[in-house]
């Protein structure tokens, strides 16, 4: 058992010199009853737009201000200690620019320690303690409420989360121990491990309130007020009912077998590379013993390994690039020179001219018309549109009036001339130069001059599609990932006819449909269809040459990868994988392997084998028998492994010396937005240069110094 008491802090103090501090104001109030409840509200003096975040000297003066209490409360002073924030948050969490400067991990172990002092007092006051969460409660955030007695939350509240699995940590502060024993394991999985594995998904008030994080909901108006009152019902007796509170059949039968679940799930999602969610897990399979204080000295220990380790620092760099890198995109022109898009213009009724559509008309809220040559094609793409538009409606998203308004906004026609009002226009036309070519030559007859073009090629020449315009400076490349409405990557391509008015309005379009744009220049494959390619290749290479599926998928392992190099060749389609391989091939035949046995697959049109699940179980025996035609020696494990690194190490050099992209950090945005590379990698980059890879091959890391943990 630790003692928090004897901790010397001081040393972790000394490093937060930069820290914004969030005080702790405290202020008696009177509740009916007459009783006194010592009020405390976080308050780091900025305003809505700088969230109060908990470093070494605010938990300090909470821990003080706590201990302050507890001996008010043994004077008979106050019966009762509320916390509260301010400008809508109560906390957005630790401070995470803090944490990921501690140089070493018995520091990080302190950080640890000293949020666990400072915010399990909330135990120990001798009087009952209760949070009202205002706002915002992240992670440590939320943890302050956790360690209370009792909760209320403001119905208005939208964010309330423990995203630190999604960062590279754990619940450090309690949340482990005590969210599993207040809710019960299955919606602690659901707040800790499954939703910060959903992109971050966060609870709202209803959501929070439903899963009995908060004992009482209350709306805005007088949040604080009903809050206090509440509070003084329960000083007078009141019980708070929790349905989902384990109790010992649980704990016996239920908990770790829904951990095992969970873990499985996380090792078929994200393979065994990541630490963080497995580390979570092991916490939250031992909170089910009822021994808080070795519950938090589990924390201790697991926050000091991961945040001294790569991954966390890794991670870190990766919501850097998100967060900030990615709102102002490297070589964007001024955004005043952006024309507005009062109407969309889509060419095609295919798959991805009806998700661009459905797209453009749910952002931008314009008219959208769709143009075909094919009148069945584009009445089966205006039917899956306006399903789609009265399923949002259905399901409550969407009010009638709106529903109504979105299907009028978009029309079909076979008639390009119904073009002539549009301020852009894309293409989602077969991904063949002459076709593009010929459907932009066409197009340009009947649009404006002020229009915007754009293509959706994922890896022909812009410069080239243009090559029939009479004005090609319009033309911008604008490539989606699929599924569209999912994928927040956009490649916008400025070719080098494309003018800055073309480029201002592709990333202004961009930003407006929610999407993270990357500008690249008009070079195969641009940024993340190049790097696959280039993995893609040498996998096909090393099993035409004699090595088995299984090992290719163990060479890659340690990357982190969403899925394996085959099992993405499957989900973008055999066809379209042989295409993309062909197209690099061509362009740089001395580094880019075309698979002959890839087209024969593909013909045959099976490459796995799908369990009753989806899963993936294995390969196609013809497909192997395929490979195995052409003979050869299989490629050790270890050897391949390092052709990949180095490969991919190549690559990306190569294309920041072509200036494909401004920076390797763009590179990472990419891959991380586009390609689904994790997080705890820190996209590719930060990986090659701690594998040693971009040393052996360009003699020098791709980040200096590179991006490393403590340890």
């Amino acid at each position: 058992m630790t003692n928090y008491d004897s901790l010397d802090f001081s040393e972790l103090v000394a490093l937060a010199t930069d820290e914004v501090i969030t005080h702790s104001y405290v202020r008696d109030v009177t509740l009916p009853s007459g009783k006194v409840l010592a009020l405390i509200t976080l308050d780091n003096g900025k305003d809505h737009t700088r969230p109060s975040t908990l470093g070494p000297n605010g938990l300090l003066e909470l821990d003080n201000v706590l201990v302050a209490q507890k001996e008010r409360a043994a004077r008979g002073e106050i019966q009762a200690v509320g916390i509260t924030g301010t400008h809508y948050y109560l906390a957005a969490g630790a401070d995470l620019s803090l944490i990921s400067s501690i140089p070493s991990k018995d520091l990080s172990r302190q950080f640890g320690q000293l949020g666990h002092r400072a915010l399990g007092r909330q135990s120990q006051l001798g009087v009952p303690s209760f949070v009202f969460i205002n706002g915002l409660a992240l992670g440590g955030g939320l943890e302050v409420a956790l360690n209370a007695d009792y909760r209320t939350v403001d119905a208005n509240v939208s964010a309330i989360a423990l995203p630190e699995v999604f960062l590279g940590l754990i619940p450090g502060w309690g949340g482990a121990y005590l969210l599993p024993n207040l809710i019960g394991i299955e919606n602690a999985l659901k707040v800790i491990i499954e939703n910060p594995l959903k992109n971050n998904r966060m609870l709202n008030a209803s959501a929070a309130f439903d899963l009995g994080i908060a004992d009482a909901m209350f709306g805005p108006a007088r949040f604080l007020e009903e809050s206090l009152r509440w509070a003084d019902s329960v000083l007078d007796g009141h019980k708070p009912d929790r349905p989902h509170q384990p109790g010992k059949i649980e704990k016996l039968a239920k908990w770790q077998m829904a951990v095992k679940i969970a873990r499985k799930m996380v090792e078929d999602k994200l393979g065994e590379v990541p630490a963080s969610p497995f580390a979570a897990l092991d916490l939250l399979d031992a909170a089910r013993k009822n021994d808080r204080e070795a519950a938090f000295a589990r924390e201790d220990d697991a926050i000091a390994e991961l945040t001294a380790g790569d991954q966390f620092h890794a991670s870190m760099y990766a919501f850097d690039l998100v967060q900030r890198r990615a709102k102002k995109p490297a070589g964007a022109p001024d955004k005043s020179l952006a024309r507005p898009v009062g109407k969309v213009g889509v060419i095609g009724a295919g798959l991805m001219a009806r998700q661009f559509a459905l797209l453009f008309v749910r952002k931008l809220r314009v008219p959208v018309i769709l143009t075909d040559i094919d009148q069945e094609r584009l009445d089966e793409a205006l039917a899956y549109i306006h399903s789609e538009i009265q399923a949002t409606a259905d399901k409550g998203r969407i009010s009638p009036d709106e529903n109504s308004r979105l299907q009028a906004l978009v029309s079909g026609t076979t008639d390009p001339a119904a073009f002539s009002d549009a301020d852009w226009v894309i293409e989602a036309v077969f991904e063949e130069l002459s076709v593009k070519q010929d459907v932009f030559a066409n197009i340009e007859k009947f649009i404006s001059p002020e229009a915007v073009l754009a293509t959706n090629t994922s890896s022909l020449s812009v410069e080239a599609i243009g090559a029939k315009l009479a004005h090609p400076e319009r033309l911008v490349g604008f490539h989606f990932f699929n599924p569209v409405a999912v994928m927040p990557l956009i490649e916008v391509v400025n070719a080098p006819q494309t003018n800055d008015v073309a480029l201002a309005t592709a990333m202004e379009t961009a930003k407006k449909l929610g999407k993270t744009a990357v500008i690249t220049t008009d070079s195969p494959g641009f940024v993340v269809n190049r790097v696959l390619a280039r993995m893609l290749g040498e996998s096909m290479h090393a099993v035409d040459t004699g090595t088995p599926w299984a090992d290719v998928e163990e060479a890659v392992s340690t990357f982190g990868m969403p899925m394996t190099p085959f099992e993405l060749l499957d989900l973008v389609g055999l066809k379209v994988g042989a295409h993309v391989l062909d197209t690099h091939h061509a362009a740089f035949p001395d580094r880019f392997f075309r698979s002959d046995n890839l087209h024969k697959i593909a013909e045959h049109g099976r490459l796995v084998v799908r369990g009753r699940t989806g899963k993936i179980t294995g390969f196609d025996q013809t497909a192997t028998a395929i490979v195995k035609a052409g003979g050869g020696t299989a490629m050790p494990i270890a050897e391949l492994r390092q052709r990949f690194e180095d490969g991919l190490s190549d690559e990306i050099h190569r294309m920041l010396i072509e200036k494909v992209v401004a920076a390797p950090e763009d590179v990472d945005l990419c891959m991380i937005m586009g390609a689904g590379w994790p997080f705890q990698m820190g996209g590719i980059t930060p990986f090659l240069d701690r594998v040693g890879a971009s040393t052996r091959v360009n003699d020098i890391t791709f980040h200096v110094p590179p991006i490393r943990g403590a340890v």
